[in-house]
């Protein structure tokens, strides 16, 4: 008994000191993108209409909250004390809780999302033909994306982009492509495929990394929970 409790107790430990490490790399991350003057540059290029800084305190509160965890699981773990085992224990449960409900949200809400997606970036299409330097921001993405992935324009194509097509005509030219992917356009041959299919399939395959990465986390949350109520047990049964 003594020899599984100790493999079971150096297991948890190894285990939650791993989980101390994300915690620790979350929340440094996180905090550097918050204070510092080119974490918060990339942020604020995302998008329009959202506070970015919002997805940037939820990572600070879920890094401090699994770094939390993680040195109650190894202090419960080499002290074996029952009563850090059990927050622990109950931490990790909530925190599975909470992504089963997310996933479930998620899954109810596919269809809206995939529409407000769809309804934003038609609303963007405005910001290509503007001067303002939200719009500036937003066509230098622009620009990169059509560059990297063969595309022009969001719904009808180069003519989105207005009196700023000089602007993007660069990214927009169709060189490599079959004729049947290129059009023409105030004298320049450019991709006839627009960008908004192309973000949206980006989108939903995002989506299912972030899927498959909670669903990798709620494994190794379990595998925690049975560890640390193995542990709890075989400490109470001493």
């Amino acid at each position: 008994m003594a020899g599984v409790s100790g493999c079971l107790k150096y297991s948890m430990f190894f285990f939650n000191f791993l989980f101390w490490i994300c915690g620790t790399l979350i929340l440094a991350l996180a905090i550097w993108v918050r204070v510092s003057k080119d974490g918060k540059e990339i942020v604020a290029s995302g998008g329009a209409g959202t506070n970015p800084l919002v997805a940037v305190n939820i990572l600070i509160a879920v890094g401090a909250i699994i770094m939390v965890l993680g040195f109650l699981g190894c202090c419960g773990a080499v002290k074996e004390s029952r009563c850090m085992l059990l927050l622990f224990f109950i931490g990790l449960l909530l925190i599975l809780f909470l992504q089963v409900a997310a996933g479930i949200l998620g899954a109810t809400f596919k269809s809206e999302s995939s529409r407000l997606l769809n309804e934003t970036l038609h609303e963007n299409v405005k910001l290509l033909t503007q001067s303002t330097e939200e719009a500036k921001k937003f066509q230098e993405a622009m620009i990169s994306f059509q560059a990297e992935f063969k595309c022009c324009g969001l719904v009808k194509g180069a003519q989105d982009w207005g009196a700023n097509f000089n602007e993007a005509q660069e990214s927009c030219k169709c060189t490599e492509a079959p004729e049947s992917q290129c059009s023409s356009y105030n004298g320049y041959k450019v991709n006839t495929q627009t960008c908004l299919s192309l973000i949206k399939d980006l989108v939903e395959k995002n989506i299912i990394i972030v899927i498959g990465v909670a669903f990798g986390l709620a494994v190794i949350e379990i595998l925690g929970l049975v560890f640390s109520m193995v542990l709890y047990c075989q400490i109470g049964n001493k």
